[in-house]
């Protein structure tokens, strides 16, 4: 999905924005549907790009996602797609989102809303026709933009100014903003490391630090979406540059203990950032000699297999020290019970954990980054027929020897050995 947007969505600087960028994804992508089915609704609906979305068109950035906002309420949405036999989802509708999908593809349409009630972490809304009224209810002026599929922009705020200028700032009073929802101390943070060009405001800064407890009330599911958002974006080692950032987000993951080790990482392991998966960078971020890493596991909810990979890191991590640990033998080992990832993974967390960029271990991921898993050559029913035995413990404790030998050996063993194993 991503690199269907991306390949879409590369902007040419020299265009202007209501030029051909947006008519590129209306020609490009089956937005246009969407666009069509709804202006044609009834007389003053309306169908407009907005947040994310627009600011990464101005900004010539890659676009990831498709954000749109309109003027009916949820039911009227249903009704629309429904009539066009367009299929969706109502997964998000109690926030007035409904996600059509069309051509394997999801767009995410949200209502035009604003707030009656809020507590810190979600809101109670109604939903309006008035585009002014949805704007002053977002967090920050760059993220209140919209645009027509032609370009034409509505900017209420002012956001297009401060996004040429570099300048995040909260849609009226900081303070208010961040008590509707305390997520945007975080959100806060991620802007701000992206898009500015200038130091923090004293009175939002103010305003931060006095309302961060309120980030305790906030589901662990939406703290580690926001951070998986700020750990990938693509200025994240700019975040040793500001302190204020960096303390704030040690303040709400105390268990990022390897923060600022970022400001000293090598030059090898600065130019694969952002090429490395969340999960190697979470983990590169909270392993050290304690319990912090397995600490983190317990207190956030990861996925299964995203655990997996965290605990065979902190594993393989407390091996390090010991001799002969990277040798390719040994890797070969681990690669054969694990995969080419896993020991990717492994390979770049040394390297990261080192002052300078180490050549041999950057030679050893050279080496395994085009090493295919072997295949163990020796089939049970074959060795059954062969030596005339039955299966059972003993038969399998042999297989298991003979597993062993051929992996210490390179995945190389001979008919003698195998002969010595079931003749003796």
């Amino acid at each position: 999905m991503y690199n269907f947007f991306r390949k879409i969505f590369k902007i040419n600087k020299k265009l202007k924005p209501k030029d051909s960028s947006f008519l590129s994804i209306y020609n490009n992508t089956e937005v246009s549907k969407l666009f069509e089915v709804i202006s044609n609704f009834n007389s003053t609906s309306e169908l407009r790009y907005v947040g994310g979305c627009v600011r990464k068109i101005l900004n010539q950035e890659d676009v990831d996602d498709i954000d749109l906002a309109v003027n009916l309420n949820p039911n009227q949405i249903k009704e629309c797609l429904q009539s066009n036999s367009i299929k969706f989802f109502e997964t998000g509708i109690k926030h007035g989102t409904i996600t059509a999908n069309i051509g394997q593809k999801n767009f995410e349409i949200t209502s035009l809303r604003e707030d009656v009630d809020t507590d810190g972490r979600h809101a109670k809304v109604k939903y309006t026709t008035d585009w002014l009224k949805d704007s002053s209810r977002r967090d920050f002026t760059i993220n209140s933009i919209y645009a027509d599929k032609d370009g034409n922009l509505f900017d209420p705020n002012g956001g297009v100014k401060h996004l040429e200028d570099g300048r995040v700032i909260f849609i009226g009073n900081a303070d208010k903003r961040i008590q509707e929802d305390y997520l945007r101390i975080l959100r806060y943070i991620r802007f701000f490391i992206n898009y500015s060009n200038h130091t923090h405001n004293s009175s939002v800064k103010k305003s931060i630090k006095q309302n961060i407890a309120g980030v305790a009330n906030l589901s662990k599911e939406r703290l580690m979406s926001e951070l998986k958002k700020i750990i990938l974006s693509k200025n994240f080692l700019q975040l040793t540059k500001d302190s204020f950032s960096l303390e704030i987000l040690t303040t709400i993951f105390p268990q990022l203990v390897n923060l600022n080790n970022l400001e000293k990482i090598n030059e090898y392991s600065k130019n694969i950032f952002n090429k490395k998966t969340f999960i190697f960078l979470i983990s590169y971020l909270i392993i050290d000699e304690t319990d912090n890493a397995n600490y983190f596991l317990f207190k956030y909810n990861l996925s299964n297999e995203d655990k997996k990979r965290v605990k065979f890191l902190i594993e393989n991590y407390e091996l390090f020290s010991k001799k002969d640990y990277f040798n390719k033998k040994n890797l070969q080992k681990i690669f054969y019970f694990y995969n080419k990832s896993y020991v990717i993974d492994l390979l770049d967390l040394k390297i990261f954990n080192s002052k300078t960029a180490p050549k041999k271990i950057i030679e050893l991921k050279k080496y395994f980054e085009q090493f295919e898993k072997p295949i163990f050559p020796l089939k049970a029913q074959d060795l059954l027929e062969k030596y005339k035995l039955k299966e059972g413990k003993e038969f399998g404790q042999k297989i298991r020897l003979l597993e062993e030998m051929w992996l210490n050996n390179s995945f190389k063993i001979s008919n003698k050995e195998i002969d010595n194993v079931f003749e003796n």
